[in-house]
């Protein structure tokens, strides 16, 4: 990370200070300081920020202002504004929390350089000392390199090389099932959607089983690159298909921050990882295909192929038996429609748990938006020769025809939540760098930490 560092030999104080606080803290200082402060900011508001330089003309210290002691991104707008130097936070309010600003500069830091020439400069570094917190952001950063990363170098079996990275480096188990051996494996959903690619499509399951433990499962849509099939994407709409892969990066990255935290319970990762490719053996419109749970889907629309995929892992996902299956996907237009790009759609078939996640979500300004299984609107997935269709018979409700395909495939008595995510940050804001994000990530480690705690 290039923006957070653990010790400095020559770190300069960075004070963080409330708005509402401003009068008391700027009492404190000298009066040659108070003068050059108030020419600086006569009207200091959150986000603002100054460096002081002592006699010598060298920087002293460093000055950002809050909105409350809650202002989690004030470091990310305060950091590029910055002098170059390495900063030590001291906070004026005892309730000023630390770690979540340090959280919002290192975010703020990010970026994706794999492919320029000429990496930027590393800019203004914090100094903080805080496993956790690098813990987190490592995961996240696992999730936004995934994401950006063009499908030429992240395909299906790159996908998979990266989930036994992480299985081999934390003493997890990984197995892939690839090509046509998914068709003897019974992932034929799998298979229908990836054979048209010239990377063949794969079942990628990694885990980390203790025994006498509760099970959790996270599943990820890993389509590291949709075309539309032969229900071809426009252009404009086939640019950014390289994130179609969200899902999958989502869980990986959870997963890491998971295990590394010494998560106490026994985890499985499942992510159907496929291209959405136009070929002469691509699947069809029309086309009636079979599943994993003995289900015939009728594809509608060759375009809604992630749900497709999806069916076969959650129903892989039931077999193991888990007490809570958590999938993330780049799902659907539709819930960008009814929610924008920072706000992830939440499905849950018990309240309890949905109420558990949206809570750590805004507790860790990480929200979620809580959606309906509403479960009149299956009738639109009614298909007259297959048990279901791919594609719903109305675009009214997307999002929410959607996830009820998928709860079809999920065993009617798990807990189950689904999260569809977009993954991608269309514009820069503070913390969030333009591409791909990690989104409801933060409020479902919490989320998860506090029910499977010891």
């Amino acid at each position: 990370m290039k923006t957070l560092i653990s010790e400095s030999d020559h770190p300069v104080d960075l004070h963080l200070v409330p708005a509402d606080q401003w009068a008391s803290w700027l009492a404190t200082r000298s009066d040659a300081e108070i003068r050059w402060l108030e020419q600086k900011l006569p009207t200091p508001s959150a986000g603002q920020s100054c460096t002081v330089a002592n006699a010598a003309g060298d920087l002293s210290f460093a000055v950002v202002v809050l909105a409350d002691v809650a202002d989690v991104l004030a470091l990310a707008q305060a950091r590029s504004a910055l002098t170059v130097a390495d900063y030590r936070p001291v906070a004026w309010s005892e309730q000023s929390d630390v770690l979540a600003l340090a959280r919002g500069w290192a975010l703020d830091g990010y970026r994706f350089e794999r492919y320029l020439s000429s990496p930027s400069s590393p800019g203004a570094r914090l100094i903080v000392n805080d496993k956790g917190l690098n813990i987190e952001l490592a995961a996240i950063f696992t999730v936004r390199d995934l994401v950006n990363t063009p499908t030429e170098d992240l395909g299906p079996q790159q996908l998979a090389a990266a989930a036994k990275a992480l299985a081999d480096g934390s003493g997890g188990q990984c197995s892939v099932i690839t090509g046509d051996d998914l068709l003897d494996q019974n992932y034929p959903a799998v298979h229908a959607v990836g054979r048209a690619a010239t990377t063949p499509p794969c079942m990628i399951e990694l885990s980390w089983i203790k025994a006498d433990q509760p099970h959790l499962i996270l599943v990820g849509k890993g389509v590291c690159y949709d075309t539309g099939g032969l229900n071809l994407k426009p252009g404009a709409g086939m640019r950014l298909m390289k994130k179609d892969m969200g899902g999958a990066a989502h869980v990986l990255g959870l997963a890491q921050w998971l295990v590394e935290s010494g998560f106490p319970a026994s985890l499985t990762v499942l992510i159907p990882a496929v291209e959405n490719s136009v070929a002469g053996n691509a699947y069809r419109p029309g086309d009636v295909i079979p599943t994993r749970a003995g289900l015939s889907v009728e594809i509608g629309n060759t375009d809604a192929e992630g749900r497709v995929v999806l069916s076969d892992a959650l129903t892989r996902a039931g077999e193991l038996a888990p007490d809570l299956v958590i999938d993330f996907a780049t799902l659907t237009g539709a819930a960008r429609i009814a929610l924008g790009p920072d706000l992830p759609a939440l499905y849950a078939r018990q309240d309890a748990t949905s109420k558990a996640i949206l809570d750590q979500g805004i507790a860790h300004h990480d929200p979620l938006w809580s959606m309906p299984l509403h479960q009149p609107y299956s009738e639109y997935l009614k298909s007259p020769i297959a048990d279901i269709s791919n594609m719903a018979s109305t675009p009214m409700a997307g999002s929410v025809t959607a996830a009820l395909f998928l709860d079809r495939f999920v065993a009617a008595d798990l807990d189950w939540v689904h999260v569809d995510v977009y993954a991608w940050n269309p514009r820069t804001l503070p913390g969030h760098p333009e591409g791909g994000e990690a989104q409801g990530l933060r409020a479902m480690y919490h989320a998860i930490q506090q029910r499977f705690a010891r």
